[in-house]
């Protein structure tokens, strides 16, 4: 699996002229080898992959990462420039968009010969399509995730603080068995429901208020991605309709996906329909992105993409409504793209919940 990958990496890389690809970001570095650190640098030419790292994974490398020699250094760049200068490199890409200005420079001071190449988003759309085994893995966290919210339902009541309820689900999942949450986790109620990335605060949740609570679990190295947003007593008319617009474009846009669509197409259909309902300028975020190694991958749902969904991607989709001094809904789901459409991976009702 993991030769396969590099063997596309570099391959990606000859196809900007470059004789070899030099990694560090780390989460590239685990989906080419395996290996998951928090140091380490990878160098692949031709059919070739060697990661450099200090005598901290030494062993550690060894044992994940198989499909590469590993190499220690005592001096994290003079260790890389004699790779780089025994393989006799002259045209190197490196993922730019992970690589510190400082750290360029320096390596490059150290290869003069060397012309470095730089790649934009390249290593991430090599990730966006998931295996077998990544569908799985993502599944599992968003199962497990899902499960944990439900746990957490009769503890959503007036008078516990937004940040109690973030506490609460975190710990539900890692008794559960996640690694960690995906992120910190948003829980906005009344007013702060208008935040569309309200961390939780001290905030006591009153009767009659909207609660968003955008969460996800990380298993595996894999995370998941998903928001509720739920209904504390009876609120008033307006955040109910508003939910029910949001709800729509929901379902419109999930019904639009499928392989071979395109992703800012997929956003106009659940843009399209909240403008139709007068909050077009309420709604300002994508409608939705991919999720894996990382929370945020390829691809992107927004006006501006110019992704095409490939049956294998894992997106969310997760249009919202935002009223400034009154409150606001989001409602988030994360599917698998099929050939003919999608499938849930875990998953609450998205109809609204009374709590």
């Amino acid at each position: 699996m993991y030769k396969t990958r590099q063997r596309a990496a570099v391959e990606m890389a000859g196809q900007l002229g470059a004789d070899a690809l030099l990694v560090v970001g780390l989460v590239s570095i685990r989906y080419l080898s395996g290996f998951t650190g928090s140091e380490a640098t990878l160098f692949i030419a031709d059919e070739s992959a060697l990661l450099l790292c200090d005598s901290r994974y030494t062993l550690q490398a060894s044992a994940e990462a198989d499909s590469c020699r590993v190499e220690e250094y005592k001096v994290k760049l003079d260790g890389i420039a004699a790779a780089i200068r025994g393989a006799g490199c002259r045209r190197l890409a490196f993922d730019a968009e992970k690589t510190a200005v400082s750290f360029f420079n320096r390596l490059s001071a150290k290869l003069p010969e060397v012309e470095f190449v730089p790649l934009a988003d390249q290593l991430d759309r090599l990730r966006a399509v998931k295996t077998a085994d990544e569908i799985l893995r993502v599944e599992n966290s968003a199962k497990l995730a899902s499960t944990a919210f439900r746990e957490l339902l009769p503890l959503i009541r007036p008078g516990v603080s937004e940040r109690f309820l973030a506490v609460e689900l975190e710990m539900l999942m890692k008794r559960s068995g996640a690694e960690d949450k995906a992120f910190d986790f948003i829980v906005a109620s009344g007013e702060r429901g208008a935040l569309p990335h309200g961390a939780a605060s001290e905030k006591l949740i009153s009767s009659g208020e909207l609660v968003t609570i955008d969460f996800g679990a990380r298993c595996n190295g894999y995370h998941s991605d998903e928001t509720v947003t739920v209904a504390v007593g009876k609120p008033d008319a307006t955040l109910l309709g508003i939910y029910r617009i949001v709800k729509d474009a929901h379902d419109m846009a999930i019904a639009a996906i499928r392989h071979g669509a395109e992703c800012r197409a997929v956003d106009a259909i659940a843009r399209e329909h909240i403008g139709s309902c007068g909050y077009g300028d309420n709604f300002g975020h994508g409608l939705g992105h991919g999720v894996g190694l990382e929370i945020h991958e390829k691809p992107v749902f927004s006006p501006r993409s110019d992704d095409v969904l490939q049956e294998g991607m894992i997106v969310t989709v997760e249009p919202g409504i935002y009223l400034p001094g009154i409150g606001g809904v989001r409602i988030e789901s994360l599917l698998l793209v099929t050939a003919d459409g999608s499938r849930l991976l875990g998953g609450v009702d998205k109809e609204i919940i009374f709590c």
